[in-house]
């Protein structure tokens, strides 16, 4: 089985790329949502949406890994821990975008209110200044999340050899 992490900072398009996904009939997990993350990787999470610094709970993340039964796997998520899984994925994927690109999506999306406060705000462009450099390193592969959807999916699918 293909398994493929997208990772990113926030507002890169991670969710919108994964829900594409699954709306295509692959298996798709966005960890932050229906409590993959928790405060402590061991822990129950106390609400099935993800916080800032929150990581993957790592038992439920390794049985997703190694019982998954589709074709291909696509997990997102970008957390602390998500390194240690990097050799379990086939390709781990950065998914980014310019600054104003984020920017412009934080100030703008509905689905997620992360971002809208000043200080939510502040913090995801330090992510992307300092964060998205780490990530850039782990990945195998960087796509751009500015073209259209379409050609984001096209680009992706092809990397990976869907």
């Amino acid at each position: 089985m293909l398994r493929v992490l997208l990772t990113g900072v926030s507002g890169v398009g991670k969710s919108t790329v994964v829900a594409r996904l699954a709306g295509l009939g692959h298996r798709a997990v966005d960890t932050d949502y229906d409590g993959w993350c928790a405060p402590e990787p061991d822990m129950v999470p106390p609400k099935p949406t993800a916080e800032p610094d929150w990581v993957w709970r790592e038992d439920r993340m390794r049985r997703l890994l190694d019982t998954a039964e589709s074709h291909a796997l696509f997990v997102s998520g970008c957390v602390p821990n998500q390194w240690k899984f990097y050799r379990d994925f086939d390709h781990v994927i950065l998914l980014s975008a310019p600054l104003e690109v984020i920017r412009r999506r934080l100030e703008s999306r509905t689905g997620n209110t992360y971002g809208k406060t000043p200080a939510e705000m502040a913090a995801a462009l330090t992510d992307w200044k300092e964060i998205e450099p780490l990530l850039r390193a782990g990945a195998t592969a960087e796509i751009d999340t500015t073209p259209p959807l379409d050609e984001v999916m096209e680009r992706l699918l092809a990397h990976v050899g869907l």
